[in-house]
């Protein structure tokens, strides 16, 4: 089955992915156009439009796929091994998120961490999830899902991961 995934509801799963959809639903319309260039008149121009239709099909398709897997490995969980039980993991995350300056929107002693990095009028924030599995701790981060996705908050969502793993390390954050 392979790494848990952090939950989304239908909503916040629709903006997520709607890049995705977006690219997906552009290769379609060029299938279209490969369609519809059998009903150009001159050979030439059926030609021209079959091969564009093609091209942009190609490239979208390519960027749908792309776009989705990098959105379902953002969702999975990275599992952090520790020497210590899951209370003092549980007190070392959440010490780190509090430390960064983020909203903890969940919390179960022992059992599951979330929060909410706190973002700027430029900066939509991300979601962090950690779930705490006896001395395993299980890490992910994600664009804020009510917000969509976006390349950069990919890159700020790495870093929070590996503040996570530092903290956990006993490291100081950097």
């Amino acid at each position: 089955m392979g790494a848990p995934l952090i939950e989304f509801s239908a909503t916040e799963k629709l903006r997520y992915f709607a890049p995705t959809a977006l690219c997906a639903y552009l290769a379609l319309l060029c299938v279209a156009l490969v369609v519809t260039s059998a009903f150009v008149v001159t050979l030439s121009d059926a030609v021209a439009v079959a091969a564009v239709g093609v091209l942009g099909g190609l490239l979208s398709g390519a960027l749908a796929v792309g776009l989705f897997r990098m959105q379902q490995r953002d969702r999975r969980y990275v599992t952090v091994a520790t020497e210590r039980d899951a209370r003092q993991n549980f007190e070392a995350v959440r010490s780190a998120l509090l430390g960064a300056g983020w909203r903890i929107t969940c919390e179960e002693p022992a059992s599951r961490l979330e929060a909410r990095t706190i973002g700027a009028m430029q900066l939509a924030g991300e979601r962090v999830a950690v779930r705490f599995c006896g001395s395993d701790v299980l890490v992910a981060s994600v664009c804020d899902p009510a917000v969509g996705f976006s390349l950069a908050g990919r890159r700020r969502c790495e870093r929070h991961r590996e503040r996570l793993r530092r903290a956990l390390a006993g490291a100081p954050p950097r």
